[in-house]
């Protein structure tokens, strides 16, 4: 299984690109990820202040995927003000990827998010996954990650990239690049340029890739987690991303999708 956090990074095989070595397409697509992750801090922290208000003690959080960075970017202040605890999960130490970041609200595990045998039923106030679902593997690997997902903590957000939104973030240089054929993909990956890592240098390293990153639509969203709101990112009337969200104190009921635009000031990028 290859877990890569943050969509809008290479995939985890390719090597990252310099602020200064990116392209002007590449510096676009850059400035306009930071804005949705700002949107998607904010959704988040708002989830966590609800979820911890009903906790006595201290708050514990499983990140699937998770790295140090992201929550140094969240805010360890917001972690220490809400004695909120998070342990990233990933299968290797190497997806780790700490870079020297240390503090003692985080922790770190290995193991397969897909099958956490060593964590009974709700071992955690909440679980926490930000665009690693679409690298688990298969249909039934998203299935079992979802199940673990759902037993292991009464909330959790999951989010993923959209299936049918034509940029793939992982690829962003071509539009539409995830609807063309694998047999296709891979030869272009070869020959062009269109992630953050440069052209592949061979056939096993794009394939690697290709085949590690499935994206999913909001019918898909729906089957895996059935008991949460779908909260849908949009950008210019488009789809961009997927949350799957479940509250603690949420009723059952009608499932709900909500969506969440960018806002209007945040849309120019001159």
């Amino acid at each position: 299984m290859q877990l890569d956090l943050v969509s809008e990074q290479t995939p985890s095989t390719s090597a990252p690109v310099s602020v200064r070595g990116k392209t002007k397409t590449q510096r676009l697509i850059t400035k306009l990820s930071q804005r949705f992750r700002a949107g998607r801090d904010k959704i988040l922290k708002d989830i966590i202040i609800s979820e911890r208000q009903l906790v006595e003690g201290r708050f514990r959080i499983l990140d699937l995927g998770g790295r140090a960075d992201y929550w140094q970017r969240l805010g360890f202040e917001f972690l220490d003000r809400f004695d909120i605890e998070v342990v990233c999960l990933n299968q290797t130490e190497a997806e780790l990827c700490t870079d020297g970041i240390r503090h003692p609200r985080l922790s770190t595990a290995v193991g397969d998010a897909c099958n956490l045998v060593d964590y009974p039923n709700l071992s955690f106030n909440m679980v926490h996954s930000n665009s690693v679902i679409e690298h688990v593997g298969n249909f039934a690997s998203k299935r079992a990650f979802a199940m673990e997902v759902s037993r292991l903590a009464p909330a959790y957000y999951v989010q993923t990239p959209y299936a049918w939104f034509p940029v793939d973030p992982h690829w962003p240089k071509l539009p539409m690049f995830h609807w063309l054929p694998l047999s296709l993909r891979y030869k272009l990956l070869c020959r062009f340029s269109l992630g953050w890592g440069g052209r592949y240098s061979n056939v096993d390293h794009a394939m690697q890739d290709l085949e590690g990153t499935i994206l999913l639509d909001l019918h898909q969203m729906n089957s895996l987690f059935v008991d949460a709101t779908i909260r849908r990112e949009r950008l210019l009337g488009l789809t961009k991303s997927l949350i799957a969200e479940r509250r603690s104190s949420r009723t059952s009921g009608a499932k709900k999708v909500h969506d969440w635009h960018e806002p209007v000031e945040e849309r120019a990028f001159a």
